[in-house]
C-alpha cells in the first residue's frame, strides 16, 4: 500500500503553513522538497566526516572518498548502466549537456554539419548546441511538435539524415509532460550515424530508466529534482565515446600526471570532473536515490498518475481553462492558461491560498512561441501530493478566477 501519511511525514517543509492555509506544492518540476534523510545526510557529512575526496589519505578524505564512489554505484544501478566509468559528476544537468556539446563537439562537429533538437527542448537542452553551431558553422535543425504536444514523428526522415551529427531530445517535457518515442528517434538518430543526447531531468524522477535499454549515447539529470541538494548532476555517457573525448575543464583530479611540457589526464571518470566537485551533495544524491527505492519508482508512478489524472478532469470543467499537452501517459506536469487572464496574476492568487505553482515561460520559450502565449501556468506533481492538494489547488483556481475574470 502507498502510505501517502508516512511519506508525507518524511518532508518536514510540506508541514508549513501559509498564512490559514495548509501548503500546497506543487511546483516539484523546478525543484523537488527534500526527505529527512537526504537533511540529515548532508547535516552528518559536514558536521562528522567532511573532508576533500581522492587526495588525502587520513581517515575522513578516505570515509568521503568511499561514499562519494558507493553513490556512484548506486547512480550506476539506478539508470541501468555498465560502469561506474560512465557515471560523471557534475553540479548539475546543465553541466553535463554543456559539457557534452564542447567536449563531443569540439572534437566531432564540423562546418556543415548537423544538430537537431527538438521544439519542445528546455533552454538546457538548446543554448548549448547553438554555441557549438555559433563556433563550428554547423546548423541546428529543429523537430517540431503538433498542437497536441506530440512529436511529429513523420518528419523524422527529413530532418534526422546523414548530415545529422548530434540528436538532443528530452524523455519528458517540462511543458507538456510528452513523453516522446525515444527508442525510435534513437534508433534513427544512429543509423545515420549520429549521437544521441537525452535530456531525462523530468524523465528520472517519474519512471524507471535503463540507459542501456534506451540505447542513448548520453544522459544527462540533476539531483535537485530528485529528492537530492541542488549542485548536483549526472552524467551518463558510453565508455568508449567518454574515453575519445578531451576533456571539458581543467585543474586538479582530472590530471594523472601534468608538467610544463604535457599533461596526460586520469581515466574515467575522473577525466571530466575536474576541482573539488560537490562531493557532500553526491553522497546525498545516493542517499535521495535508496528513500526513492524504499518507495519504489512503480509506485510512485501510480499514485502520480492517479492525481494527474484527477487534476486534469478538475481543471477541465472550469470555464475558459486551456491545457497545453494532451499526451497519453504524459509525466504529471500540467500547463495551462485561463482565457483573458495573466499567468501570473493567477500564480500570484494562489500563492496567497498557501498552493504554490510556477508561471512564466518555463525555460522552454520555444513552446511558447509555438502556442503563441508569454507564458504558462504549471502545476507538477511529485510523489507526495495528495488528493487534498489537488482538491486545494482546484479550489484556489476557481477563486481565482472568479476574481479576475
Amino acid at each position: 500500500m502507498y502510505d501517502i501519511a508516512k511519506i508525507r511525514a518524511d518532508f518536514p517543509i510540506l508541514s508549513r503553513m501559509q498564512g490559514k492555509y495548509p501548503y500546497t506544492y506543487l511546483d516539484s518540476g523546478a525543484t523537488a522538497q527534500k526527505p529527512q534523510v537526504v537533511i540529515d545526510k548532508m547535516r552528518e557529512l559536514m558536521e562528522k566526516y567532511n573532508s576533500n575526496i581522492h587526495r588525502g589519505v587520513h581517515q575522513l578524505s578516505g570515509v568521503c572518498t568511499t561514499m562519494y564512489e558507493e553513490s556512484r554505484e548506486i547512480i550506476r544501478e539506478f539508470i541501468g548502466a555498465e560502469s561506474t566509468k560512465e557515471i560523471i559528476f557534475t553540479s548539475g544537468a546543465t553541466a553535463s549537456l554543456n559539457l557534452v556539446a564542447y567536449s563531443y563537439g569540439e572534437k566531432y562537429i564540423t562546418k556543415g554539419d548537423v544538430i537537431v533538437v527538438s521544439e519542445m527542448e528546455h533552454h538546457a537542452n538548446i543554448v548549448p548546441w547553438q554555441l557549438l553551431c555559433e563556433r563550428k558553422g554547423a546548423i541546428l535543425r529543429v523537430l517540431p511538435f503538433d498542437d497536441n504536444g506530440e512529436i511529429v514523428m513523420s518528419k523524422l526522415d527529413e530532418i534526422i539524415d546523414e548530415k545529422v551529427k548530434v540528436v538532443a531530445i528530452t524523455q519528458s517535457s517540462n511543458v507538456l509532460g510528452t513523453h516522446p518515442d525515444l527508442r525510435t528517434i534513437i534508433d534513427k538518430s544512429h543509423a545515420v550515424g549520429a549521437i544521441a543526447v537525452v535530456d531525462g531531468c523530468q524523465g528520472v524522477v517519474h519512471d524507471k530508466v535503463n540507459v542501456a535499454e534506451m540505447g542513448c549515447d548520453f544522459y544527462a539529470f540533476s539531483g535537485h529534482k530528485l529528492y537530492a541538494p541542488t549542485g548536483i548532476g549526472v552524467l551518463y555517457g558510453r565508455k568508449e565515446l567518454l574515453e575519445e573525448m578531451p576533456p571539458f575543464m581543467g585543474g586538479g583530479d582530472m590530471v594523472s600526471h601534468v608538467t610544463f611540457e604535457k599533461t596526460t589526464y586520469a581515466e574515467l571518470p575522473l577525466k571530466f570532473e575536474a576541482g573539488t566537485t560537490p562531493y557532500l551533495e553526491a553522497i546525498a544524491l545516493g542517499e535521495a536515490i535508496k528513500y526513492i527505492e524504499t518507495v519504489g519508482i512503480a509506485d510512485i508512478h501510480k499514485h502520480e498518475q492517479k492525481l494527474l489524472k484527477l487534476a486534469t478532469e478538475e481543471l477541465k470543467s472550469i470555464e475558459d481553462i486551456i491545457i497545453y499537452g494532451n499526451t497519453e501517459g504524459k509525466s504529471p506536469i500540467i500547463s495551462f492558461n485561463i482565457k483573458g487572464v495573466h499567468p501570473y496574476d493567477l500564480g500570484m492568487i494562489l500563492d496567497k491560498m498557501g498552493v504554490a505553482v510556477r508561471t512564466g515561460t518555463h525555460c522552454a520559450e520555444p513552446v511558447m512561441t509555438h502556442y503563441g502565449v508569454t507564458g504558462m501556468a504549471r502545476a507538477s506533481i511529485a510523489m507526495y501530493n495528495t488528493e487534498e492538494d489537488i482538491n486545494n489547488f482546484i479550489k484556489a483556481v476557481k477563486v481565482a478566477v472568479s476574481m479576475l475574470k
